[in-house]
């Protein structure tokens, strides 16, 4: 134990006062609607259905060091015979955030936390399309960082736009694929 660096002490067992730190605190289901509008019917169609996937985040503070960071997916299939399921998922975490710095709070919030909680949305998802009768879809991943670079380029554009725009937190931000 006497070659243990001290500046960098292990098991939480440092000052809970210096560095950033953070913590996923709870994750849970939001809002959940599954639609098979054209069942029975739809287990009998052929034609191949093309799948829509849309998303954004949304962040809310809760209280000072707390963040509400929610995935709202959006999941479709339809076919030329008709629509074979609509699926809305608000997939949501609090995370705890303490001694972060300001310019880190988005990347964190808007990237991260949402890398961190699609895993398990993925899961519902897929386990909602079976529950509907269909086979489980699998969600491709997505790159929470581009979409939230995009997001910055298009603020960056607005602005540069002379258009009126107003101060953009982190709550406001909601990159959308």
């Amino acid at each position: 134990m006497a070659d243990q660096d001290m500046l960098t002490p292990g098991n939480g067992s440092g000052d809970p006062n210096t560095g950033p730190q953070a913590a996923t605190l709870a994750q849970y289901v939001k809002d959940l609607s599954i639609e098979n509008p054209n069942s029975p019917q739809v287990y009998q169609w052929q034609d191949q259905p093309r799948v829509d996937v849309q998303f954004n985040i949304n962040v809310e503070r809760v209280s000072d060091e707390v963040h509400e960071v929610v995935i709202k997916l959006d999941v479709s299939a339809r076919s030329d015979s008709g629509v074979q399921f609509m699926i809305e998922l608000s997939y949501a975490g609090l995370f705890g955030l303490r001694n972060f710095p300001e310019e880190a709070l988005g990347p964190f919030l808007l990237v991260e936390a949402p890398r961190l909680l699609f895993p398990f949305a993925r899961q519902i998802i897929a386990e909602s399309t079976q529950n509907a009768g269909f086979p489980p879809l699998l969600l491709d991943g997505i790159d929470f960082g581009a979409a939230y670079l995009a997001q910055l380029q298009a603020q960056q554009q607005a602005e540069g736009s002379e258009q009126p725009t107003g101060d953009v937190t982190p709550g406001d931000e909601t990159p959308q694929a």
